[in-house]
């Protein structure tokens, strides 16, 4: 598949936007346990944008809101925006069964939010996306159409 422009900004604003509200269902569930409804909320934001990309909420933010006032630079990179978007499905995935098992099994579920949320943060603060080199070896295998 051909290389295009992404712009890099909105894939951080989408990561920062994952580990933020991750961070405040973690957190802010100590004191008010509803909060735990941000996890399922997440993955269905997630996985809405991962099938209609329009639709991607923080990235919209970025577009709509923060990168027309200069409040965050566009980085536009010659990229594939496959392997992002794969990786932010497999995001809303892991949130969806954190989102089941936060029922019986608080600890477990928001260990697995808590997961998704280091995963975004290594992708935010290091460069390194674990659901684009899952994306690619699965590609390699032949698994998926990479």
């Amino acid at each position: 598949m051909a290389l295009t422009t992404v712009d890099h900004s909105a894939l951080k604003v989408n990561q920062t936007g994952i580990v933020a509200t991750v961070l405040v269902a973690f957190i802010g569930s100590y004191f008010y346990r509803p909060l735990l409804v941000l996890i399922p909320l997440l993955a269905v934001v997630l996985l809405v944008g991962t099938f209609a990309p329009q639709l991607a909420l923080f990235k919209q933010i970025y577009f709509k809101i923060l990168k027309p006032r200069g409040i965050v630079k566009a980085r536009p990179v010659q990229d594939r925006p496959q392997p992002h978007n794969f990786a932010q499905g497999l995001g809303g995935v892991f949130l969806a069964i954190s989102s089941v098992l936060l029922i019986p099994l608080t600890v477990a579920g928001l260990a697995l939010a808590l997961l998704v949320a280091v995963l975004a943060f290594v992708n935010l603060a290091f460069g390194y996306c674990l659901g684009c080199q899952i994306y690619f070896q699965l590609g390699k295998r032949g698994l998926i159409r990479a």
